[in-house]
């Protein structure tokens, strides 16, 4: 079975999550999937974005069942291993050059929910839900924490990580979780032209804008300033903004 699938739409990809029966349940297999279609899209020069999103009626319930079990019985060393790999997953979106944006439909619970929140960009159906329940079950959503308190406040956080509540779209939106919140009904479209944007905008512009958001994250104000700086050069010696500054002095 392939548990990625692709689709492209212009300069768009899309990658499918392909395990319905399942409500796209994380596996190894899917995990490593995954991975192995980012790298592959980041590769792709004509690319402007990658959306994620799930098969079926569901983006990702979460891990399956085989998974939960594996953990069960696995060593400190074992668990270890399998932990950084799904830390590989998360990482990945901020590392690449282009945006990652997570289209959410049904529900994206536990690490399906991580894994919305890792990419750079939600957004989701009215009808959808979040949650991160592993407080239920003695786990935590430990990983995924990384990228959840850099997107909402640290009470927030709190609350979500610790009650385990389920929570709507909208909910996740009024938080800072999801950007756009859009009908069931011509969803897919909406998501299509939602990302059409970067293909208006110049590509190295917005790399190099992620460059320096992310960049950010560990660094005071100065050391801020001063990695702006650097980028705000790169930038000008484009050939993009030299373009586009050509082109704007022609209108002037």
């Amino acid at each position: 079975m392939n548990e990625i699938l692709t689709q492209d739409h212009g300069t768009l990809r899309v990658l499918i999550l392909n395990r319905p029966e399942k409500r796209n349940a994380l596996n190894d297999a899917l995990v490593t999937r995954l991975k192995v279609e980012l790298t592959k899209a980041n590769e792709i020069e004509g690319l402007t974005a990658v959306v994620i999103r799930g098969e079926g009626k569901d983006f990702c319930s979460g891990a399956d069942l085989s998974s939960l079990q594996k953990i069960a019985g696995a060593s400190y060393e074992e668990n270890l291993e399998d932990a950084r790999s799904l830390a590989e997953l998360f990482s990945m979106p901020r590392k690449m050059t282009i945006p990652v944006i997570a289209a959410v439909h049904g529900k994206a619970l536990a690490g399906g929910c991580g894994l919305a929140t890792a990419c750079d960009l939600v957004v989701a159906t009215n009808t959808a839900r979040f949650g991160y329940p592993e407080v239920k079950i003695g786990f935590v959503p430990a990983i995924v924490t990384a990228f959840l308190r850099r997107n909402i406040s640290e009470k927030q956080a709190f609350e979500l990580i610790t009650q385990g509540f389920e929570f709507s779209a909208e909910q996740a939106k009024s938080l800072g979780m999801v950007n756009q919140v859009f009908e069931e009904d011509g969803f897919e479209e909406n998501v299509i032209r939602y990302c059409a944007v970067y293909e208006k905008v110049s590509k190295n512009a917005v790399t190099l804008s992620k460059q320096l958001l992310y960049g950010m994250d560990t660094l005071g104000i100065d050391n801020s300033m001063d990695l702006g700086s650097e980028i705000n050069v790169k930038a000008r010696m484009s050939e993009d903004c030299q373009k586009g500054i050509a082109k704007f002095l022609e209108k002037a």
